[in-house]
């Protein structure tokens, strides 16, 4: 088994220390969104079965490549030393639990930055570090963060409401994650000072909800939930073709006075309901029923490929509703380079996304692949100035553990 222990150098977060305790998605994946970027992460993984992503058959080798696995229990005495040190010269570091659990085991942060100053710590819970006991002690998924957030409600039927996927609440927060964490980098650059943030998910996807939220909370208006369509105007959202499906957003008044003429009711355009100027066709307009009613018949009618091509040329936005085959095969996606692949620990090849977004003079990479459990234990343990023997003292006391 070959895996490179040297970071090289490369990337606009090159020279960066990451260190991380988190499962799963919304931690693990800001953190390897930072590895691509270039920063060198370390994950501190149980000395158990590791992280549960470890079960997982092919999504582990695309979100945990660029990263480093220590397996070490920071809670025993000897192993808070050995966390301290290793946090000693890091920038970052992230920790996700219910609430100030690290605070509860002794781990504060008036602790980590008793030994780095200039620290930035990010807490990820479901619901904050403070707050109602209750709430904040509470077991969360990002399907329940985002059914207390009020964003579950928004989306799928009148009759049911329905969690967006694969997993849209962690995916969300792991790029807040990546945002305040580099925000906070910034300011304690220049400042010196370190920083605490206390990210709760819930709040982020109240955050990424508000569209239609502050309608409610100044006027009361409540939207239906759209199903496949949306909640204020006709011609937006997905609708079926004779070989499958288009997503359509209909909006601007060349585009309604194109789409209109298409599906045979151009009459309308000029009149007292639909005037010339219109920019959008509101579904509070008296011929909003006529308008889906029209545009559901001339989709059914036609290829989603014709669609997308003809409405392209008259400026509507139009997209296939691309399946997992049409983006293996997309030539855009070819000519851009975003398919990658690379070798796993055991030496299999594997294929997964390139490393987004294209930074040009400083362009991500993929270094090495998902490592095993405690692979990197003696290298960071020895890195952090710990001698072999102390190292070894670790080991049989059951305090880390080495692939």
């Amino acid at each position: 088994m070959t895996i490179a222990t040297h970071k090289p150098s490369f990337g606009p977060l090159d020279g960066l220390k990451v260190v991380y305790s988190a499962v799963e998605i919304a931690a693990p994946t800001a953190a390897c969104i930072l590895g691509e970027w270039g920063a060198d992460v370390i994950q501190i993984e149980n000395t158990g079965a590791g992280d549960t992503m470890r079960d997982t058959a092919y999504i582990k080798q695309l979100e945990r490549r660029n990263q480093r696995s220590l397996s070490m229990n920071p809670f025993a005495d000897e192993g808070r030393a050995a966390l301290l040190k290793i946090l000693a010269d890091a920038d970052v570091f992230i920790e996700s639990s219910k609430g100030p659990a690290w605070a509860r085991r002794g781990i504060t942060d008036d602790l980590l930055w008793s030994i780095n100053p200039k620290l930035v710590i990010v807490h990820v819970s479901g619901f904050g570090q403070d707050g109602d006991p209750e709430m904040v002690n509470r077991a969360a998924y990002d399907l329940t963060v985002a059914a207390y957030s009020g964003y579950m409600s928004q989306n799928g039927t009148p009759e049911q409401p329905m969690n967006p996927g694969p997993y849209a609440a962690d995916y969300f927060n792991a790029l807040m994650i990546v945002g305040a964490a580099m925000a906070a980098v910034h300011k304690a650059s220049q400042s010196g000072i370190g920083e605490s943030i206390d990210l709760a998910m819930f709040e982020t996807m109240m955050r990424i909800g508000a569209y239609y939220m502050v309608d409610y909370t100044n006027e009361g208006i409540v939207w239906p939930r759209p199903g496949a369509r949306n909640q204020n105007l006709c011609g937006i959202g997905e609708y079926r073709c004779n070989d499958g499906f288009i997503g359509l957003c209909l909006y601007g008044v060349k585009q309604n006075e194109y789409l209109l003429g298409a599906i045979g009711l151009g009459h309308l355009w000029g009149t007292e309901n639909i005037p010339s100027d219109t920019s959008g066709l509101w579904l509070s307009n008296p011929h909003a029923d006529e308008i889906q009613s029209k545009l559901e018949e001339y989709c059914a009618a036609r290829s989603k490929y014709d669609i997308e091509r003809e409405f392209a040329e008259n400026r509507i936005a139009a997209q296939v509703v691309m399946e997992y085959r049409d983006l293996v095969d997309e030539e855009h996606l070819k000519l851009r380079g975003d398919w990658l692949e690379w070798k796993t620990a055991e030496g299999k090849p594997f294929k997964g996304i390139g490393v987004f977004p294209k930074f040009r003079n400083n362009p991500g990479q993929v270094w090495r692949p998902m490592p095993p459990l405690g692979f990197d234990t003696k290298d960071v343990l020895e890195k952090a100035g710990l001698s072999a023997a102390e190292i070894q003292d670790l080991i049989d006391k059951g305090i880390v553990k080495t692939a």
